[in-house]
Order: structure tokens, then C-alpha cells, then sequence
């Protein structure tokens, strides 16, 4: 019996599976938490890790492992190892001026051309860009560049301060795809870009392909590892055809492609996968905070909340919600509100109002959709994932909204058996 270790580090926690490949169950299980916050000290994630490894019953009986994590965290080194100050997460959006700058340089379609993303402020190219103008000093100290899932790979395999082998920092296609100083069409480094954010050249960590691995200090199995959502469509073992449609406090819309895409309109990043084919993804900031807060509002659970949402009709009696409560970023419209329109006596009812909070939701994610659909991927079957999901007001209605077929899959932490199955596959 040989087992595979796989990971996911994402914003909120640490969760680790250990999988028997012989039978694909998953055997024992670990988690940690980790700290709030947009910025944060890596070596938070790095305590995490061990922390959900130990509780997972540890790595020693372990014959290959990879992990998966959020993506576009930047993650900035000296020459010595040592990170250079706290890193910046996706949902940091101090660098929105930044990506400003970048585009007015460049060209939106120059920069979806050559990386398949137009630059927002999630995107490490831009964190790079206001690190060189706001933070110079720090700045001027980074050697290499890397995102959490590299850096994590690189401690794990035991690299560090205490032996500062930057050129041993490695990282999988999809994650690459997601920095912005990327190609998913030559399948190289932009070190154009690189510098233009930067200020400079630096070590980037090398692109592992999808069968490639490296070795632990114990020889055992290292697989490239995976950006979250690429690691997700991998444990849910989606394929062309598919999209899959994460809710959770954002939204995520993300097909399968045999090619690489580019939009410069930059409604869909052109990311790529972790098996070798492509990954178009639209995220959306509003997704089960729209229900959550609406389900506040009117002062029941989830579970009432969704028979509420039933008793209405299609389309909530006229009644609809735009919700913008974060602002959004498809469409890009950092500081658009929520509202709601359709108010007469007749439609403004709780249930309505349930309801074009479902439809609402459905609706932003469903643009997500269309922008795929515009671009020729074909789409067949949705496959519904996150906290969102199990609302069954959201499994009904999804169908009529989306204009797919809906599976809703058992939950689980798709992320670490993605990460899981990738390392099985490098034990061959």
C-alpha cells in the first residue's frame, strides 16, 4: 500500500489528506487555522503546515506528496532566504493603482497576448509593482519571487534560511499562469515584465511539468503542486465540458480548455491547469456572503433561508437584487454597491426577497459563464462546489440560472485530493 500526501494551504486554513492509492479513500486527515488578514507573515503558513501534518499523523509512512494553495500571494526573499516582509494575499487590493499603471504601459491586449491576463490587483505582477514604488528598500533586498504554494514546497522539502538554495524553488503551470510575468503559449517567464514591476530581475521558481517531481530531504516524491482552483478541478477530476462553479465568500467560474485563451477584454483569466490543459477562469467578489447577509436580514438560518427562497417563484415576483455588496470585480467595479429594484406591495414578500438573493448570486456567476461561452469553450455540465453549494434553494435553482445541467458533488477538500492524486501520479 502506498500512500500520497496532499495540501491546501488557503486563506482561511491548512488541511491535509492522506490517500491510500490503491484505493483512492482517503485515510486520515489534518487541519490548522490561519491568521486574518490580507497581508500575512508566511511563516504563519509554514507553522500551519506542520501543525495540520502532525494532526494528520505525520509524513514519515508518506511515499510522494504536493501542495496546493491560494493563488497570486506574493512571496518575496532575500539572497539569504529570509523573507522580505509580510506577504500580500489575493484579496489585497492596495495594489490597485498599480495594475493601473502596468495596463497604461503596456496595453491590455499586449499583456493578455503574452501572459493571458490583464492585470487586477490580485495578480502578483501588480503586488511586485507597488512594492517597488511604495516599499523601494524592500524592494531593492528581493532576490527571489515566489507564491505560497512554492514557498511552502521549497520549506517542506527543507529549504530555508538555514539553507537558502533559491534555485531550488519550483512551481506547476497553473499557479505560474496566475502572476502575470507568465506565457501559458511559450511556456516561459516574461523577465520583461518581471523587471518592469519589480524594478529588477530576480530567481523565479522553475516550472515543474504536470509529470515532473523533485525530491525531499527523505527521497521521497514531490509533485509540482497546484494553484486552489486548478487543484480543485483536478480532485473533482473535471474535463473539457465541464464547469466548475466554487461558492464560497467569492465566486469562482472555471472550464477546462485544450488551449490556451486570452481576453483582453480581462473578464477571464487565461490560466492553465495542473494536468497539462488549460483553466479560463471568472472570479466574482459576491457569492455566499449574498446569502448570508440577506439571510441576516431577515433573521432566519440557512436552512430557512432556503425553504423561504422556494416558496417564491421564478424571477422573485419582479423583485431583483444587484449584489454588488463588496463592489465586484466581474465586472470590475471596485466600489459599485448592492441594490434592489422590483419593489412593489405585491413582490416585496420575504420569500421574493430570498430568492432574488439566490438569483442575484446565480446571476453574477452566470455572466461567468457567458463570458466562457464567448470565447468558444463549450460548456455541458456544471459542477457546484463550496459552503454555497449546499444550500438547496442554491441546487435548484442553479439550472434555470446557469442554463446547464447542475451535479453537486459530495463535499470535500477537493484542493488537498487534487494536490493528493497529482502526487500519486508522479509515484507512476
Amino acid at each position: 500500500m502506498a500512500l500520497v500526501l496532499g495540501v491546501d494551504s488557503s486563506t482561511q486554513s491548512c488541511k491535509v489528506v492522506v490517500v491510500d492509492t490503491a484505493t483512492g479513500s482517503v485515510v486520515r486527515t489534518g487541519r490548522a487555522s490561519h491568521p486574518d488578514g490580507t497581508s500575512v507573515d508566511p511563516e504563519a503558513w509554514w507553522h500551519a503546515l506542520q501543525a495540520a501534518i502532525t494532526d494528520a499523523g505525520g509524513i514519515d509512512d508518506v511515499d510522494a506528496w504536493s501542495i496546493g494553495g491560494q493563488q497570486h500571494g506574493m512571496v518575496a526573499l532575500d539572497a539569504a532566504g529570509n523573507v522580505v516582509r509580510d506577504a500580500l494575499l489575493w484579496n489585497d487590493t492596495r495594489s490597485a493603482g498599480a495594475a493601473s499603471d502596468v495596463i497604461a504601459e503596456f496595453g491590455a491586449s499586449v499583456l493578455a497576448s503574452r501572459t493571458g491576463l490583464v492585470p487586477v490587483a490580485s495578480f502578483t505582477i501588480t503586488k511586485l509593482r507597488w512594492l517597488r514604488d511604495a516599499e523601494p528598500d524592500n524592494a531593492s533586498r528581493v532576490a527571489a519571487v515566489a507564491l505560497p504554494h512554492d514557498w511552502l514546497t521549497w520549506r517542506l522539502r527543507g529549504f530555508g534560511p538555514e539553507n537558502p538554495v533559491l534555485d531550488e524553488l519550483v512551481t506547476d503551470r497553473s499557479d505560474a499562469s496566475g502572476t502575470g510575468y507568465w506565457n501559458p503559449f511559450t511556456g516561459e517567464y516574461d523577465r520583461e515584465l518581471l523587471i518592469a514591476a519589480l524594478g529588477h530581475d530576480a530567481v523565479l521558481p522553475r516550472v515543474l511539468g504536470p509529470s515532473e517531481s523533485v525530491t525531499d530531504a527523505a527521497g521521497r516524491r514531490v509533485a509540482p503542486g497546484a494553484g486552489d482552483n486548478a487543484g480543485a478541478a483536478l480532485g473533482l477530476g473535471a474535463g473539457p465540458g465541464d464547469v466548475v462553479v466554487s461558492i464560497g465568500t467569492s465566486g469562482t467560474v472555471c472550464a477546462i480548455s485544450r488551449t490556451p485563451l486570452s481576453d483582453p477584454t480581462g473578464t477571464v483569466a487565461g490560466f492553465a491547469d495542473a494536468s497539462g490543459n488549460f483553466l479560463p477562469l471568472v472570479a466574482t467578489l459576491n457569492a455566499a456572503r449574498v446569502l448570508d447577509v440577506t439571510a441576516a436580514l431577515l433573521g432566519v438560518s440557512h436552512a430557512e433561508f432556503s425553504d423561504l427562497a422556494l416558496e417564491a417563484p421564478a424571477g422573485a415576483g419582479g423583485l431583483s437584487l444587484l449584489p454588488y455588496f463588496e463592489g465586484e470585480r466581474t465586472p470590475n467595479l471596485p466600489d459599485a454597491t448592492a441594490s434592489l429594484s422590483g419593489m412593489t406591495l405585491a413582490s416585496t414578500t420575504r420569500p421574493n426577497l430570498a430568492r432574488a438573493a439566490v438569483e442575484g448570486m446565480l446571476r453574477g456567476l452566470g455572466a461567468g459563464l457567458d463570458a466562457l461561452r464567448d470565447l468558444g469553450i463549450p460548456l455541458e455540465r456544471a459542477l457546484l462546489i463550496g459552503g454555497g453549494a449546499q444550500s438547496e434553494a442554491v441546487r435548484r435553482i442553479a439550472p434555470e440560472v446557469l442554463g446547464l445541467p447542475v451535479e453537486v458533488p459530495e463535499p470535500g477538500e477537493y484542493v488537498a485530493i487534487g494536490a493528493a492524486r497529482q502526487a500519486a501520479s508522479v509515484l507512476g
